[in-house]
């Protein structure tokens, strides 16, 4: 059986490369892995949800499963005043983060091995971003929303990239139960992205 991305602990073998993006029209450069999420590449999904997510300059930012790094490191760009907490449980993908913070010399960050908000207590953010972990199954997602929740400022803003045929609308309606306002902020080729304000 093969390994998730999710996996803490990834023990295929390596594969290293470098990818490139253009990202806020910012060109940056991303050592990828095997055993991480979309190694090959930015997926369509997290580069919507980076061209689409409003981070103002003093924002306190999480990247909730931040793989390599891409969302979490434009997120830094952006919040120039500001600090990002990239977390993720596979230890790989934040080995690869930090070298990737580096590789485009940005300071602004911090990673964090955790899984979900286990290594998180106590943190508050003004903004959480997520491209979740679908796989996982919609009970981790759920857990995923509500926990964002409670990790939030007052009107703290939860960022997150789903597909229409992967639950977007069920989504949406359980974000609705505890958020006051829940917004579709862009769609393409399949893919939501919506904004849920605490």
């Amino acid at each position: 059986m093969s390994e998730h991305y999710y996996t803490s602990k990834p023990k295929v073998e390596h594969n290293r490369r470098v990818v490139e993006a253009i990202l806020r029209g910012r060109t940056l450069k991303f050592m990828t892995d095997s055993g991480v999420f979309s190694k090959t590449g930015i997926d369509f999904g997290s580069q919507l949800l980076i061209a689409s997510m409003q981070i103002p300059a003093n924002a306190r930012v999480l990247d909730m499963g931040c793989g390599y790094g891409p969302i979490g490191l434009s997120a830094a760009l952006l919040a120039t005043g500001g600090e990002v907490t990239m977390v993720d449980v596979n230890e790989r993908a934040l080995q690869l983060s930090m070298e990737n913070a580096r590789l485009n010399q940005i300071a602004n960050v911090r990673m964090i091995q955790s899984d979900l908000f286990t290594g998180l207590v106590d943190e508050k953010f003004s903004h959480i971003l997520t491209n979740p972990p679908i796989r996982a199954g919609k009970q981790v997602v759920h857990q995923l929303f509500d926990e964002s929740y409670d990790h939030m400022r007052e009107s703290g803003e939860l960022w997150i990239v789903i597909q229409k045929k992967q639950g977007a609308a069920s989504a949406f309606s359980k974000l609705e139960e505890r958020y006051k306002k829940v917004d579709e902020v862009e769609k393409s080729k399949g893919y939501r992205i919506i904004r849920a304000i605490k």
